[in-house]
């Protein structure tokens, strides 16, 4: 057993649940009608055409969340024209509320497992802004945080999974990759990094698999 090990997280999605499962916070914190944001993405794709052209590659995953940003912007009578204001309108004043449990189980698991941690993500300051990454349960526990925000490298470009390899100053074998986008685990692939294609669907599977390639 390899004795420095680490657990390498992707933020949205993976450690917070995603928009589609806070509707009912958004919807509160902005005060629309209940009921009033009716696309699930991943949780049911039907309800969801945009998000299937994403899954597809027509459009990024930035066209996706900027398409929702100014649909719901309207909604409340503004004009955003960027994720950062959907984010933190929708959710800024409760990063208690969007942590998942199953992270919040999985980091704390690992931290007293002796395990190190790291966020590699493409927009967590972008999105979310300084204020609520400095107010997140448990972001002190990451002994790494590799954002795009200020790298401008986003995965699955190899240089992000090189840069937190090199800061956890591990070998990939050691470490496990948990994202929830298909290209970001192609990524992990190309550069031999150990992954598991995180389920928003089912976030307590993905964990487990991932926490047991670490031996816990």
């Amino acid at each position: 057993m390899m004795s420095e090990r680490a657990l390498i997280l992707d933020f949205g999605g993976v450690v917070t649940r995603t928009l589609f499962e806070t509707h009912d916070i958004t919807e509160r914190t902005l005060g629309l009608p209940q009921g009033s944001l009716t696309w699930r993405g991943p949780f049911d794709i039907a309800t969801d055409p945009l998000w299937v052209a994403m899954q597809n590659r027509e459009i990024t995953e930035r066209d996706y969340w900027l398409t929702r940003a100014g649909e719901i912007g309207r909604m409340v009578g503004e004009s955003w024209t960027d994720m950062q204001t959907f984010v933190r309108r929708a959710r800024g004043t409760e990063p208690e509320l969007v942590l998942r449990p199953e992270a919040r189980y999985s980091i704390l698991r690992a931290k007293e497992a002796g395990l190190k941690l790291a966020i590699l993500s493409n927009e967590l300051d972008l999105f979310y802004g300084v204020e609520f990454r400095k107010r997140f349960p448990l972001i002190d526990l990451f002994d790494v945080i590799v954002d795009a925000t200020y790298t401008k490298i986003l995965k699955p470009d190899p240089r992000a999974y090189e840069q937190v390899l090199s800061e956890l100053g591990l070998p990939r074998e050691a470490c496990v990759f948990v994202d929830d986008q298909k290209k970001n685990i192609e990524g992990a692939e190309d550069v031999g990094l150990p992954h598991v294609h995180f389920d928003v669907t089912r976030p307590a599977e993905s964990y487990a698999r991932a926490l047991a390639m670490l031996g816990l």
